[in-house]
């Protein structure tokens, strides 16, 4: 959206009859901050494919009640556009266990109803995968999630999903954003009482029975349901949900695989959004481990597993030849994942015909390797779970409906089936103690494997760097540094020449020995590639949900310290571009 008049908006908000006490309060309170109003008040914060996500505070650039049933009324114009069948199909809306969130979620069944949308309105928080499933098992036009996934405390976000059970497609969430932009954010905005749109039957409480239905999904993903029991006496397995969502349903469908020795940290399974045990709550941290690292060794487990508050990522710690317990990357974890389910299907003569995988491009390319050494295509998609789930829908509608093995990113995202099309924390914990068993009856933990993994496929570093751009002026740094590198991309990285280029938004890509240039096949995006004559690749992308630049390395060598060494070298030299 379009800047706007920061200091009218913000005396409107003060003076508009339908904003509350404790809003207008909050909003006096800064009075004499004009830069903190700015901040607040230039524009509303950007709906897109991801939604929205911001800071929770008064005002229209963040997450509140009202900027919250704008986005709503926004999605309300994009259904009833579709007509009165899409209506009458209806949302089903979930939340996570994040501060305002059941609050947020009933907003937005309150706008929906009151434009004569059905709605399903889960009884409590629900991880992510499940909404994703929802979507389907209700036969819904849409779904709506309010989570900020694994961001700080004060943050909060809103997921929008279309009736395949992936998130919104550009063409969709440009028509929610022109809607918003096109309607007053008080006057413009329909609500009606929840209570009345429950007793008028347009709003349905959805309860534990969608929750067994989407259990019975995920445990039939299993890639040989006989590991874990035969490994069940010995294996003990420590899990932890970061006071998020996976309290219950990754205990449980645990527990319904054959699991008897699971530990919970019990001081994370509070449900508390203000995350009191941990400064990020994000399982790619190893900090979040601490209280798991000392009830594993209360216990005498070899593995800890943590999921994100909305349950889509996974992290995980496994101890090593020296004792200790060591972070696996999201990366190693897919191709962990990956490596297992392909084996073990080729142990049982399962393996389909047309068996592939897929990943994001700025994934390892180890999994790569991993599938050209047991002929199994490899798909490359742009990072979000939606392109992931597009391209399973694609090839089912080839024809190919058993070949999806699984989709992964390399921030700690995974699905294996089809019943979601949103990465899955609760199917990839079982698969992961499916695995971890495996491995357990050949007397082997997960760094181990991973250790014979990297003697097989070669040493791979791949790595990321995120530059945070925070800011008024941090959006426009952004776009200021990808249009330097587009208009004049490096010629060498970190000691080696930059043999080829690839702009995704230009859809081209030019070899720079021949000069020839090409199509990337691919639909528009704001990412560059650049692969070096040693064949690694660096990735540049701005973040979709946070003020940030990602940059991705994917490097492999002979050794892990010649990995290691060209990895530091890349990152030094991406790095200075942002000093520049």
């Amino acid at each position: 959206m379009s800047a706007i008049d920061y200091k009218a908006s913000y005396e409107r908000w003060l003076s508009e009859s339908s904003v509350d006490a404790e809003t207008k309060a909050e909003l006096l309170a800064i009075a004499d901050n004009d830069e903190e109003i700015k901040q607040r008040f230039i524009s509303y914060l950007s709906f897109g494919t991801a939604g929205l996500r911001g800071t929770m505070n008064a005002g229209t650039n963040a997450m509140n009640v009202y900027t919250v049933a704008h986005a709503t009324q926004g999605m309300a114009t994009l259904i009833c556009g579709k007509g009165e069948e899409a209506m009458k199909r209806g949302v089903v809306i979930a939340h996570d266990c994040r501060i305002n969130a059941r609050t947020f979620a009933e907003v937005s069944a309150e706008v929906l109803c009151a434009n004569g949308i059905k709605v399903y309105l889960f009884d409590a928080l629900r991880p992510t995968p499940v909404l994703s499933y929802a979507i389907g098992a209700l036969n819904c036009i849409a779904g709506i999630n309010i989570t900020a996934s694994h961001n700080p405390k004060e943050y909060n976000g809103y997921k929008a999903y279309w009736e395949d059970g992936a998130q919104l497609a550009p063409e969709q969430a440009n028509v929610v954003s022109a809607s918003i932009d096109a309607t007053d954010i008080f006057t413009g905005v329909k609500r009606m009482p929840l209570s009345d749109a429950i007793a008028s039957g347009l709003c349905e409480i959805v309860g534990d029975a969608l929750d067994q239905s989407y259990l019975a999904k995920v445990e039939a993903q299993l890639v040989d349901p006989a590991v874990v029991k035969e490994a069940a006496d010995a294996l003990s397995i420590i899990y932890t949900p970061l006071h998020g969502t996976g309290h219950k349903l990754v205990p449980e469908i645990l527990s319904r695989i054959g699991v008897k020795k699971l530990y919970t940290v019990d001081e994370q399974m509070v449900i508390d959004g203000s995350f009191p045990t941990v400064a990020f709550p994000n399982p790619e941290y190893p900090e979040v481990f601490e209280l798991g690292i000392a009830k594993a060794n209360e216990v005498g487990s070899d593995l800890i597993i943590a999921t994100d508050p909305d349950a889509d990522r996974v992290g995980v710690m496994a101890k090593g030849k020296d004792g200790k317990f060591h972070c696996l990357t999201g990366n190693q974890m897919g191709v962990l994942l990956l490596d297992y389910i392909i084996t073990s299907l080729k142990r049982q003569n399962k393996l389909p015909k047309e068996a592939y995988a897929i990943k994001s491009i700025v994934s390892t390319e180890m999994a790569t390797k991993v599938c050209e050494a047991n002929g199994v295509t490899m798909f490359q998609t742009y990072t979000g779970f939606k392109f992931i789930g597009e391209k399973i829908l694609s090839e089912q509608k080839r024809g190919n409906t058993d070949g999806y093995l699984l989709g992964f990113e390399e921030s700690y995202g995974y699905l294996r089936g089809d019943y979601a099309k949103d990465k899955d924390a609760v199917v990839t914990t079982m698969l992961i103690v499916e695995m971890a068993a495996y491995y357990d009856t050949k007397h082997m933990t997960l760094i181990d494997a991973m250790d014979e993994m990297y003697a097989k496929y070669g040493f791979y570093s791949d790595g990321v760097s995120n530059i945070y751009m925070k800011g008024l002026q941090g959006l426009e740094n952004m776009k200021a540094l990808m249009k330097s590198l587009r208009e004049n991309p490096p010629k060498e990285l970190g000691g080696y020449d930059v043999v080829r280029f690839i702009d995704y938004k230009a859809g081209r890509v030019v070899d720079n020995t021949s000069g020839a240039e090409t199509e990337t096949g691919m639909e528009s995006s704001d990412v560059l590639s650049f692969v070096t004559a040693a064949g690694d690749t660096i990735v540049i992308r701005p973040s979709g949900t946070e003020p940030k630049i990602k940059i991705y390395f994917l490097v492999s060598g002979e050794t892990a310290e010649i990995s290691a060494a060209k990895l530091d070298a890349y990152k030094k030299a991406a790095l200075a571009w942002t000093e520049e």
